[in-house]
């Protein structure tokens, strides 16, 4: 029998029914704030992830599934869109302006990774990206337009963890003193780590092994070796969110897993299901359009796995509300007959329902209706013909009514509300 791909699976059901809730939830908020949807190809040559993840980086290194098509072109499917999107805003010249730029994407990633709950090798991300704005209030403003739609699925224990990682001009001291401080404990870190302190020092803070994690206890910190310009932004950006009353606190060993970020680097944190985790992440990424063959361009953005967020809603808050519909049940061909007619009517009118169309008993029709958790059974037999009526049973509370065919869409449509 055939099989989905390691790392890859089918979405349908509840977990679907959440992602569906999910990215219309995302939509409805990022339109608040006037961000437009933008949809990339999945398929980019590989030096758009190259010359903007970063070769030094995981992703490139070990995850990506990358190949030669028959065209002779190198190419990789995507592993993030942040460089997908600013490709394309190059190529399209929407950058020529000085106007901002306020894009999202909802759409599927590839990395070839170790599988854990939560985490594909196939997965979806959600991500929002703004272009031409470098202030720290623009940033602030990204962050609440994040944690409303946050906070709009229900999500209530959500903190943001902070950091800059300064500019290319102020790391070279911090790399200079980082080597250092490395170099005197070098046999307690690990072999990735030996690699990553000569590609991209700041990586080490971000490797995941323990052991690692406690030989960088008293390391040097990047917000000690900022710039002027640097360490104002970063102040301000603290001052804005205090304003806000938006929770947050700094992590000095936050640097996030890609190489282009400048400046402000951010996690969100939730404890909705007890221990505190990183939920998602983001930054500021102002060398990245030019570094793409574009112009010089301030840049920030963030990105959520969308498979995780949707894992986390279904253990919090179950099924979807009103994933399940009512479901209408003529009893008889000729009744069988009249409902196509009446459900077509309904359906025009905005009702959401489903058609019980195998002429089965009623019996039948009604355990499948309760199997599927439908929430309420109209019925339409020889007496509701004759009435120009439906028989309405509400399945959860076991009463029953009789509603006119003229109003019948309309209820359906305030039952649903």
């Amino acid at each position: 029998m055939a099989q989905s791909v390691k790392g890859t699976r089918d979405l349908f059901g509840k977990e679907l029914d959440w992602f569906q809730r999910i990215e219309d939830t995302a939509r409805r908020a990022f339109h608040r704030h006037g961000y437009r949807e933008i949809r990339t190809p999945i398929l980019e040559e590989i030096e758009v992830f190259k010359r903007s993840v970063g070769e030094s980086s995981d992703i490139v290194h070990k995850e990506m599934y990358d190949f030669v098509d028959k065209g002779g072109r190198h190419v990789a499917m995507r592993p993030e869109n942040t460089a997908g999107v600013v490709r394309a805003a190059i190529q399209h010249r929407m950058l020529e302006a000085s106007d901002p730029q306020l894009l999202y994407y909802i759409g599927p990633m590839f990395r070839y990774e170790r599988m854990q709950a939560g985490r594909y090798r196939q997965f979806w991300q959600i991500g929002a990206e703004s272009f031409q704005v470098s202030t720290p209030e623009s940033e602030a403003e990204s962050l609440v337009m994040l944690y409303d739609f946050l906070r709009e699925l229900g999500l209530e224990h959500l903190s943001f963890s902070i950091n800059s990682v300064g500019t290319p001009e102020c790391r070279p001291a911090f790399h200079e003193a980082f080597r250092a401080f490395f170099q005197a404990r070098e046999a307690q870190f690990c072999d990735d780590c030996h690699r990553r302190i000569q590609e991209n020092p700041l990586r080490v803070l971000d490797c995941k092994n323990a052991s690692c994690q406690v030989a960088l206890e008293g390391h040097p910190v990047m917000v000690d070796f900022l710039d002027p310009a640097s360490r104002e932004h970063h102040a301000r950006l603290k001052e804005v969110l205090t304003e806000l009353g938006l929770p947050f606190q700094e992590n000095p060993r936050l640097v996030r897993g890609l190489d282009y970020y400048t400046r402000t680097a951010f996690e969100v944190l939730s404890s909705d299901l007890g221990a505190q985790s990183a939920l998602l992440g983001g930054g500021r990424y102002d060398g990245l359009v030019k570094q793409l063959g574009g112009p010089q361009v301030a840049a920030f953005g963030w990105s959520i796995g969308l498979d995780r967020l949707a894992m986390l809603m279904q253990q919090l808050h179950g099924e979807t509300r009103g994933a399940a519909l009512p479901v209408l049940i003529p009893l008889g061909p000729v009744a069988a007959l009249k409902a196509l007619a009446l459900a077509r009517t309904w359906w025009a009118q905005g009702a959401a329902f489903t058609l019980e169309t195998r002429g089965s008993a009623l019996k039948k029709a009604l355990t499948t209706a309760n199997r599927t958790g439908a929430p309420l059974a109209l019925l339409l037999g020889e007496g509701e013909l004759e009435k120009g009526e439906v028989t309405v049973k509400d399945l959860a509370a076991g009463t029953q009514a009789a509603w006119t065919w003229d109003e019948v869409a309309e209820r359906l449509r305030a039952h649903q509300d």
